[in-house]
């Protein structure tokens, strides 16, 4: 094993937004939340590339919050995960200009988009950013998302995979009408690129329809590094033909095992080598100078949540209205058309917990089940390197309590730790993030 494969891959986790996992986000007592401002993007992305994070990326959804009470006021009222989302690629065009090596992620859904339009932006990205774009793959989960795109009722789950799969099915034959060598120009003879070698691809499916070929000349990458973060049996079934890198929420070590397995077991039943994508489960750390401090910063960022948000971002995950049932009831069991790996834990959780649905609402909007980390940055490097090695994951997606401090203290506490430990780079290498991901 070369020392490249045994080192974690880093992400950090964001929206262009108010709130990420936390929902305390925005009410950080040491600061404002500069979230609809450029610099405010620009420096969280110079902090990540400095602790040579391997990427950053962007959630995103394509509506606001209405499905707790059936209406948007209180999702608008307390800030929920989905009251407000600037759309990723603009910042990430942006971020491109002022980074040099960090990866960049976008979310996209293959539900309410067109896979021409996807092709474009993401090999514009790539080129822009010397081949570091990054496409997070959704499905989109709810009625509201629907509505917005003048559809009566959101699609089926399994049916918006098949979608899915032939979204990405012709978005690849579209990357691939150019070959790498078809741009010449020459400026002698004025020869600008060989026709032989940018092709139709002529798709014609049960969703789409394109002639190709694409307008934009082969990328660095090719293709973006594909992000995916289904964890249904549907979703890791696709995530097995088509992920390179998956995000998932695992609030335990005997959690992140069964779905790194299970997602490896994916990846041979698709052909594919079971290292060839690479498993990240969700953290959220707390640093402090001690224990008790990092503890006491989890306990304050905590207490500014309450049930209300975080049942209103559920109700839009779980494309359910939760309103209607009695909050100190007991939880049993979830039900919903919306993300069913998520809404399974949940259910799982509160019924070995004894949860209340208000004891499920005020941990959702906490972290969304990210579990919490608190120490030291050398106790937070102790336990990710410990996990790491186990086999568990290929390293983590970084979710922020507060910005910029979690960054912050993360870069600079956590990082030479896990650097001391091998387990982590000292310097980007030259190349892609496919690149850096893979080799």
């Amino acid at each position: 094993m070369s020392d490249r494969a045994r080192q974690m891959s880093l992400a950090g986790f964001l929206i262009a937004g108010p709130v990420v996992h936390s929902h305390a986000l925005w009410r950080n007592p040491a600061r404002p939340l500069p979230f609809l401002s450029a610099d405010y993007y620009l420096d969280i992305a110079r902090t990540l590339e400095a602790g040579c994070f391997d990427l950053l990326f962007f959630a995103d959804r394509l509506g606001i919050g209405d499905r707790f009470g059936a209406d948007k006021d209180t999702g608008l009222r307390h800030g929920d995960q989905d009251a407000t989302r600037l759309d990723p690629i603009p910042v990430l065009s942006m971020i491109a200009a002022v980074t040099r090596h960090l990866g960049l992620g976008a979310t996209r859904s293959t539900t309410y988009d067109q896979p021409y339009n996807l092709a474009r932006e993401f090999r514009t990205l790539d080129h822009l950013s010397d081949g570091r774009a990054a496409w997070n793959v959704v499905t989109s989960m709810n009625d509201g998302e629907a509505a917005n795109f003048g559809v009566d009722s959101h699609m089926g789950h399994d049916e918006r995979y098949d979608r899915a799969d032939e979204f990405l099915d012709l978005a690849f034959k579209l990357w691939d009408s150019w070959e790498r060598d078809a741009l010449i120009l020459d400026r002698e003879t004025g020869l600008f690129a060989d026709p032989a070698k940018v092709h139709y691809v002529n798709h014609e499916g049960r969703y789409f329809k394109s002639r190709g070929p694409l307008n934009i000349p082969a990328s660095p990458q090719g293709r973006p590094v594909i992000i995916q973060a289904g964890s249904s049996d549907r979703g890791r079934s696709f995530a097995g033909k088509w992920a390179e890198v998956i995000f998932t929420l695992a609030p335990d070590q005997p959690s992140r095992r069964r779905f790194t397995d299970s997602i490896r077991a994916s990846l041979v039943e698709a052909g594919r080598a079971p290292d060839s994508c690479k498993v990240l489960p969700a953290i959220m750390p707390f640093i402090g100078e001690t224990r008790a401090a990092a503890e006491a910063k989890r306990d304050l960022h905590n207490s500014l949540v309450s049930p209300v948000v975080g049942l209103s971002t559920l109700s839009g995950h779980a494309n359910v209205d939760l309103a209607g049932f009695p909050i100190e009831a007991p939880v049993d069991e979830l039900r919903g058309s919306g993300t069913q790996g998520n809404l399974a834990m949940v259910s799982r959780i509160a019924r070995e917990r004894q949860m209340t649905l208000a004891d499920v609402g005020r941990e959702y909007g906490q972290s969304v089940m990210v579990p919490q980390i608190c120490g030291t940055g050398a106790e937070v490097a102790e336990e990710l390197a410990a996990i790491f090695l186990s086999g568990a994951c290929d390293g983590f997606v970084v979710s922020p309590a507060f910005l910029p401090e979690t960054y912050r203290e993360f870069v600079a506490g956590v990082i030479p730790h896990l650097q001391e430990r091998s387990v982590f780079r000292r310097a980007y290498p030259a190349g892609t993030l496919r690149d850096r991901l893979f080799n």
